[in-house]
């Protein structure tokens, strides 16, 4: 009789623990996400207002700079424009993005080189950088407003980038 108890006041701890460390590795990696895609379908940004007489705003965004994403920690593919509206505001647009569903992933605009590969994972967040958000979706197209008056200068580049694990998904360089 003493043999199971002391058994069982092993095992019902260590269950816990075990329990207890499986939770912990459900909320850090989130792994469902490898299975459950996000997907989106913003349209656009478009002109706010018609157009004015000749020598005015243009009626539409005027592409700033764009760049084709590259596939870093995960396969990802793309395209990112730098567009400014004609009310002077500026938005960030992914189009036909495809990448892998993470944990904590954001639209960051920065100064970091693309890098191709493994090369390229981690330079993202050794300079400065511009956080636009988290990532709408992992499928498709989405518009990601960056905040007035933020300085561009030096912000060559955009990457998907993962929070939990400091790691680009992909990147793409911005080019006029």
């Amino acid at each position: 009789m003493r043999r199971g108890w002391r058994r069982r006041s092993v095992l019902l701890p260590a269950a816990v623990v075990l329990a207890l460390v499986v939770a912990a590795g459900l909320v850090w990696f989130e792994p469902w996400k490898l299975v459950v895609d996000e997907s989106v379908a913003e349209p656009a940004p478009a002109a706010a207002a018609p157009a004015g007489p000749a020598g005015s705003a243009p009626a539409g965004p005027v592409v700033l700079a764009s760049g084709t994403l590259v596939p870093h920690e995960h396969a990802t593919s793309g395209e990112a424009q730098l567009l400014e509206l004609p009310d002077g505001s500026r938005v960030l647009r992914l189009e036909d993005l495809v990448t892998s569903n993470g944990p904590r992933l954001r639209v960051w605009l920065t100064d970091a080189p693309v890098l191709p590969g493994r090369e390229g994972w981690h330079v993202f967040d050794d300079g400065r950088y511009l956080d636009l958000g988290p990532l709408k979706g992992n499928l498709g197209s989405a518009n990601y407003p960056v905040p007035a008056g933020s300085d561009l200068a030096g912000l060559t580049s955009v990457s998907i980038w993962c929070e939990r694990f400091s790691v680009s998904f992909g990147a793409a360089t911005l080019a006029a």
